[in-house]
């Protein structure tokens, strides 16, 4: 994989993983007040949930690339097969 390709990758692992990690861990907040949502959450602990996000993704994105280099998986061999 070269370095455009890893750098692409690994920003659509890290959006994935954020949109899976966003969820977790979020309480609603239980005194609503006029104007609010109910379903707003007390604490959203965003910047915690970044760091986990850019670890993830990392780990992710080596497994992936160590699949793409060692040819586990070729792509060029699928294609060949559909064509």
């Amino acid at each position: 994989m070269d370095l455009v390709s890893g750098i692409v990758v690994y920003v659509i692992l890290w959006w994935w993983i954020l949109f899976m990690v966003l969820p977790v861990g979020v309480r609603r907040e239980t005194e609503v007040v006029p104007g609010n949502d109910v379903g707003a959450p007390q604490k959203t602990m965003l910047p915690a949930k970044l760091v986990a996000t850019t670890a993830i993704a990392a780990v992710v994105w080596v497994i992936v690339n160590q699949i793409v280099r060692s040819d586990l998986i070729s792509f060029r061999d699928m294609i060949k097969d559909w064509m």
